[in-house]
């Protein structure tokens, strides 16, 4: 009977967890949730009528349709794809091969340039827009898919990450390695790499994320039409339709989906990923 206060209070504190998770995804959500309620709306409907309303009478699922049509949305999905997917294997694999040297090699200096690969996390991308275009204009990239993926093949973040997971690797895996013979790239290709999947998945979520997202260098760097990524190819709409915000919510959820999916796929091995970098500093 001691323990029935015991358990209620525990049921308590769980069942408030509940209600705050529960609170901030509402939170959180409600955008979306917003988003894609305007995309279902009808021409006569009050986009800002008050109080809001979340459920569209009727719905109208051909706003995806004319979206979808208005711009060749196709190509500029192909282009974001290609894009992201690109940067995606190149972050992998010179993160990777960056983060593996820091991790598992012995050498003078090791620490220092780690500490200067972290420090260039302080830099906002904003202040290296201007030479990082000079640099990209000098080497004849711009207008092209090179310019866009060749500056962020690569970022600190991500050599951080792999760094921590390479190093929760155990000593002596490497070790039998060696003694069968394995050299250096070896070890880092055929027994390093499977074993922090988890951490090259949420390296890759975050790397696919942020590149499908990205506005800003794509809109410095791209001066053809047919090389527009989904993010331009937004702007595009709202600047030939002005405020029809039914067209732009629409083609916005078109936009959303493949983040999600992606996001989806590899969210298994995201929680492992984080949690295996911050074992080992």
């Amino acid at each position: 009977m001691s323990q029935l206060p015991l358990l209620r209070r525990v049921h308590v504190e769980r069942l408030v967890l509940y209600a705050l998770m529960i609170g901030v995804g509402t939170v959180l959500l409600a955008p979306f949730g917003w988003l894609l309620s305007t995309a279902l709306k009808s021409e006569s409907a009050d986009l800002f009528a008050y109080p809001p309303q979340w459920i569209p009478d009727p719905i109208v699922w051909g706003n995806f349709v004319k979206a979808w049509n208005i711009l060749p949305f196709a190509r500029y999905i192909f282009n974001t794809f290609f894009i992201a997917i690109t940067t995606v294997v190149l972050n992998l694999f010179f993160c990777s091969l960056t983060a593996y040297a820091l991790a598992r090699m012995r050498f003078r200096g090791r620490q220092f340039i780690l500490y200067c690969v972290l420090a260039t996390t302080m830099v906002p991308f904003q202040v290296l827009l201007i030479p990082l275009f000079i640099v990209t204009l000098r080497l004849g990239l711009v207008d092209s898919y090179a310019g866009v993926i060749l500056p962020v093949a690569v970022n600190a973040f991500g050599i951080f990450l792999l760094r921590q997971a390479f190093s929760t690797v155990p000593q002596d895996i490497e070790d039998a390695a060696r003694i069968d013979g394995c050299g250096d790239f070896t070890i880092y290709a055929r027994i390093m790499m499977p074993l922090i999947r988890p951490a090259l998945a949420t390296q890759a979520a975050f790397t696919f994320v942020a590149q499908w997202n990205d506005f800003l260098w794509p809109l410095v760097v791209l001066k053809s039409r047919h090389l527009y990524t989904l993010q331009l190819g937004l702007a595009s709409l709202q600047g030939v339709f002005g405020v029809n915000w039914r067209y732009i919510s629409a083609a916005s959820v078109i936009a959303v989906v493949p983040t999600v999916l992606f996001f989806l796929m590899a969210q298994r091995f995201f929680t492992q990923g984080l949690t295996a970098g911050a074992v080992k500093g």
